[in-house]
């Protein structure tokens, strides 16, 4: 390989922030100690140079100092900044007195957005990867870096930043996410799906340097994956007792599973704008301000969803919410929505769930919306009142989107999993009015204008306080808590079940579940004698799947070795929420495990990178084509280390770290510490995925109780040629058990045994397949009732 001399030149700037700008530096690098630039996949780069002075102009650069090497042609290596003083090497006395060598260490643009605290804000909701990534760094430093190479690739269903992390740490793990790789050059911000640049190496090329070339196939191979997540929701318990006038305390049969009991945010108005962390403004009659702890409204434009305070991120209809819009005081008669929840654009006829304001004379109504039509009763204001709205979601999923997975045959953009979770949600609407010359108003009940079911409700919401007609009032707080989720519903005899608001006393609420599972209802609101108590929600466990490639299994057989070769992997991230995730997190890490795992190095110069590579940057993908070595394979590259040997002629040496996804995984990471859970889960084979389980029982309920059977209605029809299965505990489920069997019924309806005032009964329903398929989860029915 014959070097040729190139017309294109290394330039080395600094910028000493001294006023004179970007100053060339290029002829003090020290010739011995040659540049040294190191790249790491998804981490801040790094650049290490000596530099001797060249003249009495030489100015000595401190920490903070702008750095930039770059080709003469406008192509650039490496941008950053000075992250500590030089140091100094005394190499003896010259002419004009003693010479020293200046080494020098800069890391990349990240260090700018490291040094800043991420805000404190809500999670990440339906956004995709590249628009998280975005506004973390308009978080930072808005408008400092290009964002127009950033991709959007994948959603992200649900994901919080941390502000103990920096901003490369969080970048990481979005790149991680999306299967991605990330850097900043230049002030411009790149994030790609892995292997989008892909260059050959090929030992057929005459540039190819097989001295420079070290390959390692590594050992990986595992086609029977065990896969850990997190604790997800199992059961559909619903617990049935009746109230003897007296008891205020019941015991739920489990404890149950709740995402995280918090508040994810309350907003109190106390700037003199809104947190552009929590909202978003279309005001174009500037109508409203804040001002005195208030968000105040003085009118509008008087045209529907023209003037509205949006909340910047969705609402995830699963699991159970309290949304408390405010303590709204009205100034005058009112039209708008308040509080509302929005499946598509923001218009009342679009509004899922909101509080209709009209006006009623000088005061107002405020009526309930529903899916764009008003519902139930109308409470119109008084003067001087108080009125807290508040929208409580129950929804009987958790979770409304699958997580994605990738692999290398499933990239960005076309990831394992993301389905949607069909679920229906029941949604309440009340009303705290707080007279306050009155104040036993402020525990007085709220008034609840709507308590409904919607079928086939969206996964994401978005959320509106605000959508101003013409509205004159003054708001004085916003609240989204994450409830307990659990639904309580009450019933009187010969009256239709209606929903028990929980929570706190002051908000309104009739009880409260304690952290040791006990349903407590406040002393005015004791259940009365024969009152039927119904309480739904979800048990907890730990996320398992056990997924198996055969053909794999089949391949690998050798001698005594029934080719099976096993793996368990406690997934970090992506989190696998539920055991259906588990299963698709097990899909991804098959894709590349049952394969071949490979990792290496390649060392050439410049001149002879691949073809059409003027540089190499991590993420980059190699196609390698090494017949000789049995090596024809992709991979990635993980990390590129260049030495500019000569910065007059631009020639530097490269060496470039790669590994396919099979020797190190890009699209996950996992979890080191151990789980105490057992890992007894049924194992099934990767084609199996998705198809093994029929639907739950979520509609199954208690008809009828009475001293010696109860009725139950299992909310939807036998599958053909098979029916329910009903155990006394949770286990055995099959054909071939019947040690805790209670029957099996072809029909909706049936009658079940009572033995005593507690108890339980376990539902799956199953087809007529050979073996029968289950349902996933169990229902758990529960009943505590005198006999």
């Amino acid at each position: 390989m014959d070097l040729e001399p190139s017309s294109n030149e290394m330039k080395l700037q600094i910028d000493n922030n001294d006023g004179l700008g970007l100053v060339d530096y290029t002829p003090a690098i020290d010739g011995a100690t040659p540049p040294q630039v190191t790249r790491k996949l998804n981490q801040p780069a790094e650049l290490r140079l000596s530099l001797v002075a060249d003249g009495p102009a030489f100015v000595v650069s401190g920490a903070g100092a702008r750095i930039i090497l770059a080709l003469t042609d406008g192509q650039c290596v490496f941008s950053g900044y000075l992250t500590a003083p030089p140091v100094f090497e005394y190499l003896g006395w010259g002419e004009q007195g003693p010479v020293y060598r200046y080494h020098l260490i800069a890391q990349s643009d990240d260090t700018l957005l490291n040094e800043k605290r991420l805000p404190e804000r809500c999670p990440f909701v339906e956004r995709s990867a590249g628009n998280a990534l975005r506004q973390l760094t308009q978080d930072l430093l808005p408008g400092v870096f290009d964002t127009s190479q950033v991709q959007d690739l994948d959603r992200l269903a649900w994901w919080a930043s941390d502000p103990q992390k920096t901003w490369a740490q969080e970048a990481a793990e979005i790149a991680v996410q999306a299967r991605a790789s990330y850097y900043l050059l230049n002030g411009a911000l790149i994030f790609s799906p892995v292997g989008t640049h892909a260059y050959a190496l090929n030992e057929s090329d005459p540039n190819f340097n097989p001295e420079g070339l070290k390959l390692e196939a590594v050992n990986t191979l595992a086609n029977d994956v065990t896969v850990i997540g997190e604790i997800e929701p199992q059961a559909y318990v619903k617990d049935y007792f009746v109230g003897d006038g007296l008891t205020r305390k019941f015991y739920l049969s489990h404890t149950p599973f709740t995402k995280k009991n918090s508040t994810l945010f309350d907003e109190e108005y106390a700037t003199s704008v809104l947190d552009p962390t929590l909202w978003s403004l279309a005001d174009p009659a500037h109508v409203v301000s804040v001002g005195g702890r208030k968000l105040q409204i003085a009118g509008g434009t008087g045209v529907d969803g023209a003037t509205v305070v949006q909340f910047v991120e969705k609402v995830e209809l699963g699991g159970s919410w309290v949304i408390q819009h405010g303590d709204v005081q009205f100034s005058a008669a009112s039209t708008g929505v308040l509080g509302g929840l929005y499946a598509g654009s923001i218009s009342a006829a679009g509004c899922l769930a909101g509080f209709r304001v009209t006006p009623s004379a000088t005061q107002s109504s405020i009526q309930a919306l529903v899916n764009g039509s008003l519902t139930g009763i109308a409470i119109t204001t008084v003067a001087g009142h108080h009125y807290v709205l508040t929208t409580r979601l129950y929804s009987d999923q958790i979770y409304r989107r699958q997580q994605i997975f990738h692999s290398s045959l499933r990239p960005a953009g076309n990831g394992w999993g993301g389905a949607e979770i069909a679920a229906e949600v029941r949604i309440v609407l009340e009303v705290h009015d707080i007279d306050p010359s009155n104040p036993g108003s402020q525990v007085a009940p709220s008034t609840v204008l709507y308590d409904g079911v919607i079928a086939s409700a969206p996964d994401f919401c978005t959320y509106a306080p605000v959508n101003a007609t013409n509205l004159q009032c003054a708001i004085t707080f916003t609240r989204i808590i994450q409830a307990i989720d659990a639904q309580v519903r009450t019933a009187l005899p010969g009256f239709g079940y209606s929903t028990s608001l929980v929570g706190p006393l002051s908000d309104g609420a009739n009880c409260n579940i304690t952290s040791t599972a006990e349903l407590e209802f406040f002393t005015a609101y004791v259940p009365a004698a024969n009152e039927a108590i119904s309480v739904h929600y979800r048990s907890a466990g730990r996320a398992l799947a056990w997924v198996i490639n055969p053909a794999s299994i089949a391949a690998q057989q050798r001698g005594f070795d029934n080719g099976d070769h096993a793996a368990v992997r406690h997934i970090k991230e992506p989190p696998p929420r539920t055991s259906a995730d588990c299963e698709i997190a097990a899909l991804a890490i098959l894709d590349d495990s049952c394969n071949p795992a490979w990792s290496g190095e390649y060392d050439t110069w410049s001149d002879f990178l691949p073809a059409n590579a003027d540089d190499i940057f991590p993420g980059d993908a190699l196609n390698l084509k090494i017949p000789s070595r049995g090596a024809v394979f992709s991979a990635i590259v993980r990390e590129v280390y260049l030495e500019i040997k000569d910065a007059q002629d631009d020639r530097s040496y490269y060496k470039i770290k790669f590994a396919n996804d099979a020797a190190s995984p890009l699209a996950y990471e996992v979890e080191k510490s151990r789980v105490t859970s057992s890992l007894v889960v049924t194992q099934i084979t990767n084609s199996q995925v998705g198809t093994n389980y029929l639907a739950d029982l979520t509609e199954a309920e208690v008809a009828l109780v009475g001293s010696t059977t109860i009725n139950v209605d299992a909310g939807v029809a036998p599958p053909s040629g098979g029916g329910f299965e009903i155990r006394w505990s949770d286990a055995g489920w099959g054909p071939d058990n019947d040690r805790n069997l209670v029957g099996r019924f072809a029909n909706q309806t049936f009658t079940l045994a009572r033995l005593s005032q507690i108890q339980d009964y376990y539902l799956r329903q199953y087809n007529a397949s050979s073996p029968p398929l289950y349902s996933r989860a169990t229902t758990a029915l529960h009943v505590d009732y005198p006999l």
